[in-house]
């Protein structure tokens, strides 16, 4: 006999196992459909009694998929973005809003000046960028695309590496020695620095071997963003731990000057990311290719290292 689609258990049943799944939560899957967790169970009841299987075992503070749960779970997750794409097909092309959320320092020292361009050459689409460190979760939040700091390790995310994270002292001109007169990187010690208990300056220092420990006490003053800090390194008002790669500009006008050439790097990168259901949305993919192939641009004249992919990547 053919199967139909009078065959399926109702779609409230799938729907709240398929969340449940995902969470391992029947609460938080009731929080994720409007939902009380009561309504969730019973629904998941009505899938078992219909199945004849149990899905889940209940445990003091979680669920667990039973071994027909897990072989059922991707399939019904997989199917459920399916129709998502189709529908978000259906209802997105060029002629919509593009919403972008991007982390501070990527979104105002990188994306912002150029994003311009971007939007100058898709004039049917309007771009929204939103700057926060906050990470979208793209099931909830209407955000296409990300640009996110971190080792790429999303789940059921598209990724693309834009470069990696890295750091080294940056100031104004004015700073420098006179001169003829060398600078040594433990002479930033005894200098003014920037939010000097910043994991970056440990981090540099630690990677030419210097210990901090010794670092002579004073006062100084510290900023919560690299935006704020590279503008403060601008007026002179001391040594800031920069990713040159975001400071290129003040860079080459002179405004900011890399005093020594030793750069360190993080152990994460800045990637591109959205759901994999989207990688073929119209908007996204014009995005994409404008974004990689800005990338590839200032990758070709980059002299820090930090646009060559990790090992292993």
């Amino acid at each position: 006999m053919g199967l139909s689609i009078t065959t399926l258990p109702p779609l409230t049943a799938i729907r709240a196992f398929e969340a449940a799944a995902r969470h391992e939560s029947f609460t938080r899957a009731a929080e994720e459909l409007g939902m009380t967790q009561a309504a969730v169970s019973y629904q998941i009841r009505l899938l078992e009694e219909r199945l004849g299987a149990r899905l889940f075992l209940r445990e003091a503070r979680r669920v667990v998929l039973t071994d027909v749960g897990r072989r059922l779970a991707p399939a019904v997750t997989g199917a459920f973005e399916t129709l998502i794409a189709a529908f978000a097909h259906a209802r997105e092309d060029l002629g919509g809003v593009l919403r972008i959320s991007a982390v501070n320092s990527f979104a105002a020292l990188w994306l912002a000046p150029r994003l311009g361009t971007f939007q100058m050459s898709q004039r049917d689409l309007a771009v929204s960028l939103d700057a926060s460190n906050h990470i979208v979760d793209f099931a909830r939040e209407e955000v296409d695309c990300a640009i996110r700091s971190g080792h790429g390790d999303w789940p059921g995310l598209a990724r693309h590496f834009l470069f990696r994270i890295h750091f080294a002292p940056l100031c104004s001109p004015a700073l420098l020695p006179a001169a003829g007169d060398a600078l040594a990187p433990a002479d930033l010690l005894r200098l003014p620095r920037l939010s000097p208990d910043d994991i970056w300056w440990t981090e540099w220092f630690a990677s030419l071997g210097i210990d901090m420990a010794g670092a002579p006490a004073r006062g100084s003053v510290r900023l919560d963003s690299q935006a704020i800090e590279g503008a403060a390194a601008i007026a002179g008002q001391g040594f800031a731990v920069l990713a040159p790669a975001l400071w290129r500009n003040d860079l080459l006008s002179g405004r900011l000057v890399q005093p020594l050439p030793h750069i360190a790097f993080g152990t994460g990168n800045f990637w591109l990311v959205y759901p994999e259901y989207k990688r073929n949305t119209p908007k996204i993919r014009a995005f994409r290719d404008w974004l990689l192939g800005e990338i590839a641009d200032h990758a070709a004249t980059d002299t820090t290292g930090a646009f060559v992919p990790p090992d292993g990547f």
